[in-house]
């Protein structure tokens, strides 16, 4: 297991790879052997990267980067949008395990996108309230996506503390077919 993390350019780059092994995979490659989860049991973990995404069932970053036990930080909760909870994880993971990428990663066909358009009551409100506010009339499904991401992406780079080399970017999975489009918000 690597002992220090990767530049924010190397892990953008090594989830480009493995998002490209992911398309053409029918399994996880990922290394969830039993040497690495006694190698990170026993010495911690080193995770290259950082990805807020949403609960879908159907948005799995450790497959869709191909990775394996200890080598993604992830945190999901449904629309991907960001509260203290997920701000504490973020802050946790770069100041902490040494994170110099995050990515928000929304996808399309997000379910959370879909009902900000609608009324909603119970806690389901606090996620449809802070989508709507990111996407406004929008009604264009993946346009209203990408909105979203962008206000996730600005609030992490208005409230974390940034560290020398640490990128924070947003990125779009397509659900349909596997493919992420990287950067949607540089």
């Amino acid at each position: 297991m690597k002992k220090e993390n990767l530049s924010a350019a190397d892990a953008l780059k090594r989830l480009k790879a493995g998002n490209l092994n992911y398309l053409n995979s029918k399994m996880n490659s990922g290394d969830v052997s039993p040497e690495i989860r006694r190698e990170t049991a026993e010495n911690g973990q080193k995770p290259y990267a950082v990805i807020v995404g949403c609960s879908d069932s159907r948005v799995i970053p450790e497959s869709i980067f191909s990775a394996g036990i200890g080598e993604l930080f992830v945190i999901r909760v449904a629309g991907n949008v960001i509260d203290n909870h997920q701000l504490g994880s973020i802050e946790y993971a770069v100041e902490h395990l040494g994170c110099k990428l995050v990515i928000v990663l929304g996808h399309t066909f997000c379910g959370a996108v879909g009902a900000a358009a609608g009324k909603n009551g119970g806690y389901v409100k606090f996620i449809t309230d802070k989508i709507r506010s990111a996407i406004g009339e929008e009604t264009d499904a993946v346009k209203a996506s990408i909105l979203n991401i962008k206000q996730s992406v600005s609030k992490i780079e208005k409230l974390i503390k940034r560290t020398d080399g640490l990128h924070i970017t947003g990125a779009l999975y397509h659900t349909e077919s596997g493919k992420v489009d990287f950067d949607i918000t540089d």
